[in-house]
Protein backbone atom coordinates (compact mmCIF):
# COMPACT_ATOMS: atom_id res chain seq x y z
CA UNK A 1 0.00 0.00 0.00
CA UNK A 2 1.02 3.42 -0.72
CA UNK A 3 2.40 5.54 2.11
CA UNK A 4 0.88 8.72 2.68
CA UNK A 5 2.83 11.87 2.54
CA UNK A 6 1.45 14.83 4.27
CA UNK A 7 2.68 18.61 3.32
CA UNK A 8 2.60 21.14 5.85
CA UNK A 9 3.09 24.95 4.38
CA UNK A 10 3.77 27.07 7.41
CA UNK A 11 2.59 30.42 6.62
CA UNK A 12 0.21 28.76 3.96
CA UNK A 13 -2.16 31.68 4.04
CA UNK A 14 0.11 34.43 3.33
CA UNK A 15 1.20 35.56 -0.54
CA UNK A 16 3.38 33.04 -1.32
CA UNK A 17 2.29 30.29 0.92
CA UNK A 18 -1.24 30.18 -1.12
CA UNK A 19 1.22 29.94 -4.44
CA UNK A 20 2.45 26.85 -2.76
CA UNK A 21 -1.11 25.03 -1.63
CA UNK A 22 -2.40 26.01 -4.93
CA UNK A 23 0.23 23.93 -6.50
CA UNK A 24 0.23 21.03 -4.41
CA UNK A 25 -3.54 21.09 -4.59
CA UNK A 26 -3.47 21.19 -8.25
CA UNK A 27 -0.77 18.64 -9.01
CA UNK A 28 -0.37 16.43 -5.86
CA UNK A 29 -2.50 12.75 -6.10
CA UNK A 30 -6.25 12.89 -5.85
CA UNK A 31 -6.09 10.34 -3.10
CA UNK A 32 -6.49 9.80 0.57
CA UNK A 33 -2.77 9.29 1.44
CA UNK A 34 -2.26 12.42 0.23
CA UNK A 35 -2.70 15.71 2.58
CA UNK A 36 -1.97 19.32 2.56
CA UNK A 37 -2.06 21.67 5.60
CA UNK A 38 -2.46 25.26 5.63
CA UNK A 39 -0.57 26.13 8.54
CA UNK A 40 -0.81 29.64 10.08
CA UNK A 41 -0.87 32.59 12.53
CA UNK A 42 -4.01 33.42 11.08
CA UNK A 43 -6.40 30.85 11.75
CA UNK A 44 -9.44 31.97 10.30
CA UNK A 45 -7.39 33.03 7.32
CA UNK A 46 -6.15 29.46 6.95
CA UNK A 47 -10.01 27.78 7.86
CA UNK A 48 -10.96 29.97 4.95
CA UNK A 49 -8.55 29.56 2.65
CA UNK A 50 -8.51 25.66 2.94
CA UNK A 51 -12.68 25.93 2.87
CA UNK A 52 -12.71 27.33 -0.36
CA UNK A 53 -11.09 24.57 -2.22
CA UNK A 54 -13.78 22.09 -1.13
CA UNK A 55 -10.79 19.49 -1.30
CA UNK A 56 -10.74 16.53 1.74
CA UNK A 57 -7.14 16.32 1.04
CA UNK A 58 -6.80 20.22 2.28
CA UNK A 59 -6.77 21.13 6.04
CA UNK A 60 -5.83 23.85 8.14
CA UNK A 61 -4.39 24.26 11.30
CA UNK A 62 -3.13 27.28 13.60
CA UNK A 63 0.87 27.30 14.16
CA UNK A 64 2.72 30.08 16.37
CA UNK A 65 6.26 29.12 15.15
CA UNK A 66 7.83 30.71 17.90
CA UNK A 67 6.50 27.93 20.25
CA UNK A 68 8.33 24.89 18.96
CA UNK A 69 6.51 21.88 21.39
CA UNK A 70 3.28 23.36 20.53
CA UNK A 71 3.53 23.40 17.07
CA UNK A 72 5.44 20.19 16.60
CA UNK A 73 2.20 18.74 17.88
CA UNK A 74 0.40 20.71 15.82
CA UNK A 75 1.92 19.29 12.72
CA UNK A 76 2.43 15.64 13.83
CA UNK A 77 3.04 12.95 10.45
CA UNK A 78 4.41 15.62 8.43
CA UNK A 79 6.35 14.30 5.51
CA UNK A 80 7.49 18.05 4.81
CA UNK A 81 7.32 21.25 6.27
CA UNK A 82 7.33 23.94 3.33
CA UNK A 83 8.34 27.17 5.11
CA UNK A 84 6.54 30.75 3.77
CA UNK A 85 7.26 32.52 6.77
CA UNK A 86 8.84 35.81 6.96
CA UNK A 87 12.73 34.70 6.64
CA UNK A 88 13.61 35.79 10.28
CA UNK A 89 11.38 32.95 11.32
CA UNK A 90 13.58 30.12 9.23
CA UNK A 91 15.65 28.63 12.48
CA UNK A 92 12.60 28.15 14.43
CA UNK A 93 10.86 26.14 11.50
CA UNK A 94 13.82 24.07 10.95
CA UNK A 95 13.68 23.43 15.06
CA UNK A 96 10.44 22.22 14.00
CA UNK A 97 11.10 19.90 11.43
CA UNK A 98 14.06 18.45 13.49
CA UNK A 99 11.44 17.69 16.14
CA UNK A 100 9.07 16.55 13.82
CA UNK A 101 11.80 14.22 12.34
CA UNK A 102 10.39 15.80 8.87
CA UNK A 103 11.95 17.38 5.39
CA UNK A 104 12.37 21.05 5.57
CA UNK A 105 11.70 23.76 2.61
CA UNK A 106 12.06 27.41 2.58
CA UNK A 107 12.28 30.55 -0.13
CA UNK A 108 15.96 31.89 1.58
CA UNK A 109 17.01 33.47 4.09
CA UNK A 110 18.99 36.93 2.85
CA UNK A 111 22.37 35.70 3.37
CA UNK A 112 22.94 35.86 6.60
CA UNK A 113 20.34 34.00 7.96
CA UNK A 114 21.29 31.05 5.23
CA UNK A 115 24.47 31.18 6.42
CA UNK A 116 23.39 30.44 10.15
CA UNK A 117 20.81 27.61 8.69
CA UNK A 118 24.23 25.80 7.52
CA UNK A 119 25.24 25.04 10.55
CA UNK A 120 22.32 22.90 11.23
CA UNK A 121 23.52 20.48 8.03
CA UNK A 122 24.68 17.78 10.40
CA UNK A 123 21.62 17.79 12.94
CA UNK A 124 18.95 16.91 9.79
CA UNK A 125 21.84 14.60 8.41
CA UNK A 126 21.95 12.60 11.28
CA UNK A 127 18.02 12.05 11.22
CA UNK A 128 18.43 11.33 7.13
CA UNK A 129 16.31 14.31 6.44
CA UNK A 130 16.68 17.11 4.07
CA UNK A 131 16.87 20.93 4.78
CA UNK A 132 16.34 22.64 1.52
CA UNK A 133 17.51 26.04 2.08
CA UNK A 134 16.36 28.66 -0.66
CA UNK A 135 13.81 26.96 -2.95
CA UNK A 136 11.73 29.92 -4.68
CA UNK A 137 12.92 31.87 -7.75
CA UNK A 138 15.69 33.37 -6.48
CA UNK A 139 16.94 31.78 -4.58
CA UNK A 140 16.30 28.45 -5.68
CA UNK A 141 15.85 28.41 -9.63
CA UNK A 142 18.74 30.32 -9.88
CA UNK A 143 21.39 27.99 -7.26
CA UNK A 144 19.68 25.09 -9.80
CA UNK A 145 20.28 27.33 -13.54
CA UNK A 146 24.03 27.79 -11.99
CA UNK A 147 24.42 24.32 -11.29
CA UNK A 148 23.05 23.00 -14.43
CA UNK A 149 25.50 25.76 -16.12
CA UNK A 150 28.90 23.97 -13.78
CA UNK A 151 27.79 20.82 -14.82
CA UNK A 152 28.86 21.29 -18.22
CA UNK A 153 32.27 22.92 -17.46
CA UNK A 154 35.42 21.24 -16.08
CA UNK A 155 36.35 24.64 -13.98
CA UNK A 156 34.06 27.33 -12.59
CA UNK A 157 36.04 30.90 -12.33
CA UNK A 158 32.21 32.94 -12.00
CA UNK A 159 28.50 32.67 -11.69
CA UNK A 160 26.47 35.79 -11.84
CA UNK A 161 22.27 35.70 -11.19
CA UNK A 162 20.45 37.72 -12.78
CA UNK A 163 16.34 38.44 -12.21
CA UNK A 164 14.33 40.86 -14.58
CA UNK A 165 10.45 41.04 -15.50
CA UNK A 166 7.92 43.33 -16.82
CA UNK A 167 4.04 43.50 -16.07
CA UNK A 168 2.02 45.34 -18.30
CA UNK A 169 -1.32 43.79 -16.81
CA UNK A 170 -4.09 46.71 -16.27
CA UNK A 171 -5.60 46.39 -12.36
CA UNK A 172 -8.01 48.35 -10.75
CA UNK A 173 -7.74 49.74 -8.49
CA UNK A 174 -4.41 50.73 -9.33
CA UNK A 175 -2.18 50.14 -6.22
CA UNK A 176 -0.33 52.87 -4.58
CA UNK A 177 2.86 50.45 -4.40
CA UNK A 178 2.12 46.86 -5.76
CA UNK A 179 4.14 44.56 -3.84
CA UNK A 180 3.75 40.59 -4.26
CA UNK A 181 5.60 39.77 -1.42
CA UNK A 182 6.16 41.41 1.96
CA UNK A 183 7.40 45.20 1.90
CA UNK A 184 9.28 44.71 4.78
CA UNK A 185 11.09 41.64 2.64
CA UNK A 186 11.99 44.07 -0.16
CA UNK A 187 12.81 47.46 2.28
CA UNK A 188 15.64 45.18 3.84
CA UNK A 189 16.67 44.04 0.16
CA UNK A 190 16.63 47.91 -0.60
CA UNK A 191 18.41 48.24 2.93
CA UNK A 192 21.17 45.89 4.03
CA UNK A 193 24.36 46.08 2.26
CA UNK A 194 24.54 42.92 -0.53
CA UNK A 195 27.21 40.64 -0.23
CA UNK A 196 29.50 39.81 -3.26
CA UNK A 197 32.26 37.36 -3.53
CA UNK A 198 35.22 38.63 -5.70
CA UNK A 199 38.77 36.83 -5.87
CA UNK A 200 37.96 34.19 -3.65
CA UNK A 201 36.21 36.11 -0.93
CA UNK A 202 33.20 37.58 0.55
CA UNK A 203 32.68 41.42 0.31
CA UNK A 204 29.88 43.95 1.17
CA UNK A 205 29.16 46.92 -1.19
CA UNK A 206 26.43 49.35 -1.05
CA UNK A 207 22.62 48.85 -1.32
CA UNK A 208 21.39 49.02 -4.85
CA UNK A 209 24.82 49.50 -6.20
CA UNK A 210 25.69 48.24 -9.60
CA UNK A 211 22.65 49.25 -11.63
CA UNK A 212 24.52 49.22 -15.03
CA UNK A 213 22.61 48.23 -18.17
CA UNK A 214 22.13 44.29 -18.42
CA UNK A 215 20.20 42.64 -21.92
CA UNK A 216 17.76 40.17 -21.29
CA UNK A 217 15.73 38.31 -23.63
CA UNK A 218 12.61 39.65 -25.11
CA UNK A 219 10.06 40.39 -24.18
CA UNK A 220 12.42 41.65 -20.89
CA UNK A 221 14.99 44.13 -23.02
CA UNK A 222 17.45 46.10 -21.56
CA UNK A 223 16.75 46.35 -17.83
CA UNK A 224 19.53 48.19 -15.18
CA UNK A 225 19.55 45.26 -12.28
CA UNK A 226 21.18 46.42 -9.15
CA UNK A 227 23.04 44.03 -6.00
CA UNK A 228 20.72 42.85 -3.13
CA UNK A 229 21.23 41.09 -0.64
CA UNK A 230 20.23 37.78 -1.36
CA UNK A 231 21.40 33.78 0.14
CA UNK A 232 22.41 32.91 -3.69
CA UNK A 233 25.98 34.29 -2.69
CA UNK A 234 25.79 32.85 0.22
CA UNK A 235 26.13 29.24 -1.00
CA UNK A 236 26.84 29.44 -4.61
CA UNK A 237 31.06 29.98 -3.97
CA UNK A 238 31.19 27.41 -1.64
CA UNK A 239 29.32 24.91 -3.82
CA UNK A 240 31.62 25.19 -6.44
CA UNK A 241 34.97 26.52 -5.13
CA UNK A 242 36.29 22.86 -5.82
CA UNK A 243 35.85 24.09 -9.30
CA UNK A 244 38.03 26.89 -9.12
CA UNK A 245 35.01 29.81 -8.60
CA UNK A 246 36.28 32.84 -7.39
CA UNK A 247 33.71 35.33 -8.39
CA UNK A 248 29.67 35.50 -7.70
CA UNK A 249 27.09 37.86 -7.29
CA UNK A 250 23.28 38.38 -7.46
CA UNK A 251 21.37 41.49 -8.95
CA UNK A 252 17.42 42.05 -9.98
CA UNK A 253 15.87 44.56 -11.65
CA UNK A 254 12.47 45.95 -10.16
CA UNK A 255 10.22 48.55 -12.28
CA UNK A 256 11.96 51.79 -12.08
CA UNK A 257 8.71 53.07 -10.68
CA UNK A 258 8.56 50.50 -7.94
CA UNK A 259 12.32 50.75 -7.17
CA UNK A 260 11.89 55.18 -6.92
CA UNK A 261 8.76 54.63 -4.23
CA UNK A 262 10.58 52.12 -1.84
CA UNK A 263 13.69 53.71 -2.30
CA UNK A 264 11.95 56.95 -1.21
CA UNK A 265 10.47 54.81 1.46
CA UNK A 266 13.98 53.43 2.51
CA UNK A 267 15.36 56.97 2.47
CA UNK A 268 12.43 58.49 5.18
CA UNK A 269 13.46 56.03 7.75
CA UNK A 270 10.38 53.82 7.08
CA UNK A 271 12.76 50.67 6.73
CA UNK A 272 14.28 51.31 10.41
CA UNK A 273 13.73 48.30 12.90
CA UNK A 274 14.70 50.82 15.35
CA UNK A 275 11.54 51.38 18.10
CA UNK A 276 10.26 55.04 17.95
CA UNK A 277 7.17 56.77 20.20
CA UNK A 278 4.41 57.67 18.16
CA UNK A 279 1.37 59.23 19.73
CA UNK A 280 -0.25 57.91 23.57
CA UNK A 281 3.64 56.80 23.97
CA UNK A 282 2.67 53.68 21.66
CA UNK A 283 6.31 52.18 20.34
CA UNK A 284 6.48 51.09 16.90
CA UNK A 285 9.08 49.64 14.37
CA UNK A 286 8.74 51.89 10.99
CA UNK A 287 9.39 49.02 9.30
CA UNK A 288 6.30 47.40 10.79
CA UNK A 289 4.25 49.98 10.36
CA UNK A 290 4.68 50.67 6.38
CA UNK A 291 4.77 46.82 6.31
CA UNK A 292 1.66 46.57 7.59
CA UNK A 293 -0.80 49.10 5.54
CA UNK A 294 1.29 47.96 2.72
CA UNK A 295 -0.01 44.44 2.55
CA UNK A 296 -3.65 45.82 3.88
CA UNK A 297 -3.73 47.74 0.69
CA UNK A 298 -7.14 46.43 -1.02
CA UNK A 299 -6.62 43.51 -3.54
CA UNK A 300 -6.54 44.77 -7.15
CA UNK A 301 -8.83 43.48 -9.57
CA UNK A 302 -7.11 41.84 -12.77
CA UNK A 303 -8.26 44.15 -16.16
CA UNK A 304 -8.34 42.05 -18.80
CA UNK A 305 -5.75 39.80 -20.40
CA UNK A 306 -2.28 38.95 -17.80
CA UNK A 307 0.72 40.77 -19.24
CA UNK A 308 3.57 39.70 -17.03
CA UNK A 309 6.90 38.55 -18.08
CA UNK A 310 10.10 37.34 -16.21
CA UNK A 311 13.52 36.05 -17.21
CA UNK A 312 15.56 34.32 -13.77
CA UNK A 313 18.98 34.02 -15.13
CA UNK A 314 22.16 32.53 -14.51
CA UNK A 315 25.68 33.16 -16.30
CA UNK A 316 28.66 30.89 -15.38
CA UNK A 317 31.73 31.17 -16.93
CA UNK A 318 34.30 28.75 -16.75
CA UNK A 319 36.63 26.06 -19.01
CA UNK A 320 35.70 22.89 -21.05
CA UNK A 321 38.98 21.24 -22.50
CA UNK A 322 40.83 24.14 -22.03
CA UNK A 323 38.99 26.94 -23.55
CA UNK A 324 37.20 29.36 -21.94
CA UNK A 325 33.50 29.02 -22.38
CA UNK A 326 30.15 30.66 -21.02
CA UNK A 327 26.95 29.04 -20.10
CA UNK A 328 23.96 31.10 -20.07
CA UNK A 329 20.39 29.68 -18.90
CA UNK A 330 17.68 31.43 -18.39
CA UNK A 331 14.28 30.41 -16.84
CA UNK A 332 10.75 31.95 -18.98
CA UNK A 333 7.75 32.43 -17.36
CA UNK A 334 4.64 34.29 -18.28
CA UNK A 335 2.41 33.20 -15.19
CA UNK A 336 -0.31 30.74 -14.43
CA UNK A 337 -3.13 32.15 -15.31
CA UNK A 338 -5.15 29.05 -15.43
CA UNK A 339 -4.60 29.24 -11.57
CA UNK A 340 -4.81 32.53 -11.20
CA UNK A 341 -1.11 33.17 -10.66
CA UNK A 342 1.27 35.71 -12.27
CA UNK A 343 4.64 35.91 -12.13
CA UNK A 344 5.27 34.58 -8.45
CA UNK A 345 4.70 31.03 -9.92
CA UNK A 346 8.21 31.09 -10.43
CA UNK A 347 8.93 31.57 -6.21
CA UNK A 348 5.43 29.75 -5.22
CA UNK A 349 5.49 26.03 -7.06
CA UNK A 350 9.09 25.79 -6.85
CA UNK A 351 8.76 24.68 -2.77
CA UNK A 352 5.80 22.48 -4.18
CA UNK A 353 7.96 20.59 -6.88
CA UNK A 354 10.89 19.90 -4.65
CA UNK A 355 8.25 18.49 -1.69
CA UNK A 356 7.07 15.92 -4.57
CA UNK A 357 10.72 15.69 -5.46
CA UNK A 358 11.64 14.13 -2.39
CA UNK A 359 8.33 12.28 -1.91
CA UNK A 360 9.38 10.81 -5.92
CA UNK A 361 12.48 10.35 -4.00
CA UNK A 362 14.20 12.03 -6.90
CA UNK A 363 15.76 14.14 -3.90
CA UNK A 364 18.02 12.28 -2.02
CA UNK A 365 20.88 14.43 -0.39
CA UNK A 366 20.43 14.94 3.58
CA UNK A 367 21.82 17.44 5.70
CA UNK A 368 20.97 21.27 5.42
CA UNK A 369 22.04 22.30 2.33
CA UNK A 370 21.02 24.50 -0.36
CA UNK A 371 19.42 23.85 -3.93
CA UNK A 372 22.40 23.51 -6.26
CA UNK A 373 23.75 20.40 -4.08
CA UNK A 374 20.14 19.07 -3.85
CA UNK A 375 18.19 19.18 -6.51
CA UNK A 376 18.98 17.73 -9.91
CA UNK A 377 18.35 20.07 -12.45
CA UNK A 378 16.94 17.84 -15.66
CA UNK A 379 14.14 16.64 -12.98
CA UNK A 380 13.35 19.86 -11.81
CA UNK A 381 13.36 21.12 -15.22
CA UNK A 382 10.98 18.59 -16.37
CA UNK A 383 8.41 19.37 -13.92
CA UNK A 384 8.51 23.04 -13.93
CA UNK A 385 7.45 22.80 -17.83
CA UNK A 386 3.91 21.50 -15.81
CA UNK A 387 3.80 25.10 -14.51
CA UNK A 388 4.27 26.65 -18.30
CA UNK A 389 7.92 27.56 -16.80
CA UNK A 390 10.73 26.95 -19.84
CA UNK A 391 14.62 26.54 -19.60
CA UNK A 392 16.56 28.00 -22.44
CA UNK A 393 20.27 27.58 -22.28
CA UNK A 394 23.12 28.61 -24.57
CA UNK A 395 26.73 27.98 -24.86
CA UNK A 396 28.95 30.36 -26.01
CA UNK A 397 32.77 31.01 -26.70
CA UNK A 398 34.92 33.16 -24.05
CA UNK A 399 33.97 35.07 -21.07
CA UNK A 400 33.08 38.29 -23.06
CA UNK A 401 29.74 38.32 -22.06
CA UNK A 402 28.67 41.09 -19.71
CA UNK A 403 27.14 40.22 -16.15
Amino acid sequence: MKSAVKYIVVGGAGAMGRITVRDLVETCPKDSNTEIVIADYDASKAAAQAAAFDDPRVKSVRVDVKNHAEAARALAGAFVVINATQYQLNIDVMEIALQLRSHYIDLGGLFHVTRKQLELNDRFAQIGRTALLGMGAAPGITNILSRYGADQLDTVTEIHTRVGSMDQTRYQPVPALAVAYSLQTILEEFSFEPAVYTKGEFKFVSPMSGDVPHRFPPPIGVRRPMYTIHSEVATLPLSFKSKGCRECSFKIAFDPEFTDRVRFLRDMGMGSHELIEVAGGTKVRPIDVVNKVAMSQPTPKQVGKLKQYEVVRAIVKGTKNGKKVTIVSDLHTAGMPAWGVGLDIDTGSPPAVAAQMLAAGEITRTGAIPAEIAVPPEAFFKRIKLRRMSVKSSKKAGWAFPT
